[in-house]
């Protein structure tokens, strides 16, 4: 099916295409081998309950923000 990009970046995509992801707001895009692959993601809501109940943690542990920074560093070099 054909596609057009707007001025503005925007793809509409046909309602048949869309008719095969019913209930999906979001994609996530990425570009392989030159080709553009959409990704149906579905966002969970609460994100603020979870970081509430993290800060609160991290308060009970007494842990610094530079202490924090390095756990965090740590963890993205594996």
């Amino acid at each position: 099916m054909l596609c057009k990009k707007t001025y503005k970046n925007q793809i509409t995509l046909p309602k048949k295409v869309m008719e095969n992801f019913e209930g999906v707001e979001y994609f996530n895009a990425d570009v392989r081998d030159g080709k553009i692959i959409l990704d149906p993601v579905q966002i969970i809501s609460g994100g603020t309950e979870m970081l509430e109940k993290a800060r609160k943690k991290i308060e009970e542990l007494g842990l610094s923000e530079d202490e924090i920074e390095k756990a965090v560093a740590w963890a993205r070099k594996k």
